[in-house]
């Protein structure tokens, strides 16, 4: 996958998911089932899990008051943080262990059913931050589930991984993302080359283990730890590749998951840059049209601007440049929600009177840049978990053909998605695992798929893509005709009431139920 579709739920898209809040009301309990059980002992976990040791197993959860975050730790807070310690290499259970940093608020309600893990997404997102803030979109959740999140493996406070000094990554803004020159290029690679040496040198032997398959057996060791007979998930953007992963490995263990901006399993890291392009260039139309403007005209005039920023970087207000680079992520985050779409406005109406400085706030908000110039590390740990998982490996001059293709789909965005299906894993230190990821999960529990059809980062057409690998009678999809990335919290009462009934109470909605 590229870089979009992991960040989707970093730093920018969590700000914009976390504004929403969940609306509609359930039906009482119905489900009557196994899954009301959650939180009685571990015995009977089944699946790989069955022949780890106890010293795994029987660990006992240390929950204390957190510091992971100002909202988690305010005076009054009812978050509490621990930590499992889970083997460095799952093929040696009992070797080397490192340490999860997990968060959690408990149940409100007397009928509980067990843990609700989160997975925000990135893959990068720290569950550890983003978890309190989107506690108020998932609050009715709360009356029956611990919220629970973590800060999976090579991510935050769970050893996680800096590849670059702030200084670094700023000079780094400058490399032209879209080469056209043999010297742009070689710059290009030397950056692609040197951000991968400096991960290995941070991350060491921890590099070879942060993979998607890694964090999912974290995840049914977590479950067994946290006392549940079964996994109850709530995955968002990558998050749904997780969760679709943690099926597979473990279809007997699966309880009630949810997967929300759906990434398609189907696609290789070539498909995934060509759907995402198709995704932003959908929503940006989607924009264009929303404020009078025909697509066309309208994305060749961001065209234009583009190119122009690339021969010359655009002033700002501080001593900082809009160089072509943070240009792209200035445009492309407002397009994760559309109360974003008015801001977007008024950074390409100053930019092209030529200040930069409203598309350079907005590419610091995706970067995760703080006003004193730190910037997180969520992209690290982006980058060295997905180059782990994605096998392929584009050479220059499959990109170069790739170019035409990718600029017909999105004329805005094409080239840039083109070059980073070759630069974000060039030269990388550690082989990736797999060229696409097994979800097939027969025999576990209905999983409902959550698809928005103007979904940016995610395009929709994932959303059947991952029912169908999951299995039939096991994936079931639910479209919300919606813009923005993500459907439950963004607005729809539909979506929402019917994610809290399955979560709830068990109810399996219909297979391609509509939300407009």
């Amino acid at each position: 996958m590229t870089r979009f579709v992991r960040l989707a739920a970093l730093g920018a898209a969590a700000a914009l998911l976390v504004s929403g809040c969940s609306g509609g009301s359930t039906d009482d309990d119905k489900s009557g089932g196994e899954t009301g059980r959650a939180q009685t002992s571990p015995e009977g976990s089944g699946g790989a899990s069955d022949a780890l040791p106890s010293s795994l197993t029987s660990q006992r959860l240390d929950w204390n008051r957190c510091k992971a975050t100002a909202q988690a730790s305010a005076p009054g807070s009812d978050w509490e943080c621990s930590t499992l310690k889970v083997p460095l290499d799952w093929s040696k259970p009992d070797g080397e262990k490192i340490d999860l940093a997990l968060i959690r608020t408990k149940a409100r309600g007397e009928k509980r059913i067990g843990s609700l893990l989160f997975n925000f997404g990135g893959p990068g997102q720290s569950g550890l931050s983003t978890m309190p803030a989107y506690a108020a979109t998932a609050s009715l959740l709360r009356e029956r589930y611990d919220l629970v999140s973590w800060d999976p493996r090579g991510v935050g406070a769970s050893e996680g991984v800096r590849c670059r000094s702030d200084r670094e990554i700023e000079a780094a803004e400058s490399v032209d993302i879209t080469p056209d020159t043999a010297a742009e290029e070689t710059a290009f690679f030397e950056d692609a080359a040197g951000f991968g040496r400096g991960c290995e040198e941070d991350a060491g032997k921890l590099m070879a283990h942060v993979s998607t398959t890694d964090t999912a057996r974290d995840m049914d060791l977590m479950r067994q730890v946290l006392g549940d007979r079964k996994t109850h998930y709530f995955g968002i953007s990558y998050g749904t590749e997780l969760g679709g992963v943690y099926a597979h490995l473990f279809p007997e263990n699966v309880g009630r998951l949810v997967l929300d901006a759906v990434s398609d399993p189907s696609a290789d890291t070539v498909g995934h840059a060509e759907n995402q392009a198709r995704g932003f260039q959908r929503a940006l139309d989607a924009y264009l049209k929303a404020t009078g403007q025909d697509p066309a005209r309208g994305s060749q005039k961001i065209v234009n601007l583009l190119k122009r920023i690339d021969r010359e970087p655009l002033s700002t207000s501080s001593d900082r440049k809009l160089t072509e680079a943070l240009a792209f992520l200035g445009i492309i985050l407002p397009l994760y929600s559309e109360d974003s779409w008015p801001t977007l406005t008024s950074a390409l109406a100053a930019a092209e009177q030529g200040d930069g400085s409203e598309l350079l706030a907005l590419a610091d908000g995706y970067n995760d840049r703080d006003p004193s110039g730190r910037y997180g590390t969520g992209t690290h740990s982006q980058r060295v978990i997905s180059c782990l998982d994605d096998k392929q490996r584009p050479t220059v001059e499959q990109t170069r053909k790739l170019l035409t293709r990718f600029e017909r789909v999105s004329p805005v965005f094409g080239a840039f998605m083109g070059w980073d299906t070759t630069g974000w894993c060039h030269d990388w230190p550690v082989a990736g695992q797999y060229e696409t990821p097994e979800v097939s999960a027969p025999g576990a529990a209905p999983i409902l798929v959550v698809g928005n059809t103007g979904d940016p980062a995610t395009p929709y057409e994932g959303t059947r893509k991952m029912a169908d690998e999951l299995g039939e009678g096991v994936g079931v999809v639910l479209t919300w005709k919606g813009e923005g990335h993500g459907a439950y919290g963004s607005g729809s009462d539909c979506v929402d009431s019917t994610v809290n009934a399955y979560l709830l109470t068990g109810t399996v909605p219909r297979d391609g139920r509509v939300c407009s």
